[in-house]
């Protein structure tokens, strides 16, 4: 391959009708413009410049942000990937341009063509030049190149505030979708922790009256969507959507939720918290709360109690539950996968017999449990009714939980 460098005034050509104008800094298809926001646009650039190596997270961190940077960088990272193959109408299982190693980074797969030659070539900045130029620029050159590049790096940043500040505020949500979770723990047989941490993120929110918050089986339709965050929206009829991943490593979870005004496109808010697994309940209801302030959701004094009530669970406790809430409310039309939830909600009672949702859990698998035949009306509703009494008297905000799990 070789190893002539492109001059950052040149169209970068990719795929059948992609090309990278950096004279306008504009991302074409077919002469037509591409609408992509300032981040994805940087690491697009820095995938190209690149290409056909691997690029790691680390690396796409230090280019575009810098070292010692305190943002939420993994969640920007994800979000400007998933922008630019919405863009690029690329597949990531069977993708043309920006290949994923697991665990390890992206990689530009697309052959690359520059300044109207036909040999691939490797993109560097303005300023860089080739060993195989005749003509090398002066000091003078390269520090005037310098000082432009830094006023408009500063005109840019002074645009970008003062055009935050005459927008206004932030756009209205009043109507929330939770897209199920990602597992980004390497391991799909921690699927039911991270449907069940979408579950209960759903329960918190849909405990904020002033927030319409839409139920976890139209969400769960669009695990792994590849669609649009504006054309989920419409289907959902929301204004606002969550959206983030999951790492769960021994005893340590980690939740990376991010919050978007679903129409525009515009992200709101992004936030990381991680805990022992044994404190996830008290995580759950800060995102909550986190993301009701955001919106300006107004709580009332018992919703501020509700959300601020969680309590620490014994670790196996909570893996019983989400275990049973995954096989009641994915296989609860047979009798099977309902007795198998109902024999993890009682070892999670067993575990930490103080643990409440373990007791709403187990009256819903009564109910289901009758509703197939497997126990008879009177029995099953009787014990229902006995659970759901033992968890009112560990938490008085059972019976809405209850009843908010039940229609899940």
């Amino acid at each position: 391959m070789s190893s002539e460098p492109i001059r950052a005034q040149e169209v970068i050509k990719f795929g059948a009708d992609f090309e990278l104008d950096l004279n306008v800094y504009e991302l074409r298809r077919a002469g037509r413009a591409v609408k992509l926001e300032r981040i994805p646009m940087e690491v697009l650039l820095f995938l190209v410049e690149r290409r056909d190596r691997l690029v790691s997270r680390e690396e796409i961190v230090e280019r575009i942000w810098g070292d010692g940077v305190f943002l939420d960088t993994d969640n920007s990272i994800n979000g400007a990937i998933r922008k630019l193959r919405q863009a690029l109408k690329d597949d990531p299982e069977r993708p043309q341009f920006i290949q994923t190693v697991t665990g390890k980074g992206y990689r530009f797969i697309a052959p690359v063509i520059g300044g109207g030659s036909a040999a691939p070539r490797h993109f560097v900045p303005t300023g860089h030049v080739s060993q195989t130029q005749t003509r090398k620029p002066t000091r003078t050159r390269a520090a005037v190149a310098l000082a432009l590049l830094i006023v408009v790096a500063v005109a840019m940043a002074v645009w970008a505030l003062t055009s935050s500040h005459s927008t206004g505020a932030a756009p209205s949500v009043r109507s929330i979708a939770v897209l199920p979770l990602d597992n980004l723990s390497g391991d799909p047989s921690q699927d039911f922790f991270v449907d069940g941490m979408t579950d209960e993120l759903i329960t918190d929110l849909a405990k904020v009256s002033a927030l319409r918050v839409i139920s976890r089986t139209s969400v769960m339709r669009y695990k792994g969507t590849k669609k649009g965050l504006p054309e989920i929206a419409r289907e959902l009829n929301v204004d606002g959507i969550i959206e983030g991943s999951v790492v769960r490593s021994g005893q340590r979870v980690r939740i990376t939720a991010q919050l978007l005004h679903a129409p525009s496109d515009r992200h709101l808010w992004a936030e990381t918290y991680e805990r022992d697994v044994g404190d996830v309940l008290r995580l759950q209801s800060e995102v909550a709360q986190a993301i009701a302030q955001q919106v300006r959701a107004q709580l009332t004094p018992q919703q501020q109690v509700q959300l601020r009530s969680a309590r620490p669970v014994n670790p196996e406790a909570y893996e019983a539950y989400l275990k049973g809430r995954y096989y009641l409310t994915n296989q609860f039309t047979t009798a099977q996968p309902l007795n198998t939830a109902k024999n993890y909600f009682e070892e999670a009672i067993r575990k930490d017999p103080g643990f409440a949702l373990a007791y709403s859990g187990l009256a819903d698998s009564y109910l289901y449990l009758a509703l197939v035949r497997q126990l008879s009306p009177e029995g099953g509703y009787r014990s229902a009714n006995e659970a759901l009494r033992k968890a009112s008297e560990l938490d008085d905000n059972i019976g809405e939980i209850h009843d908010t799990l039940g229609v899940l």
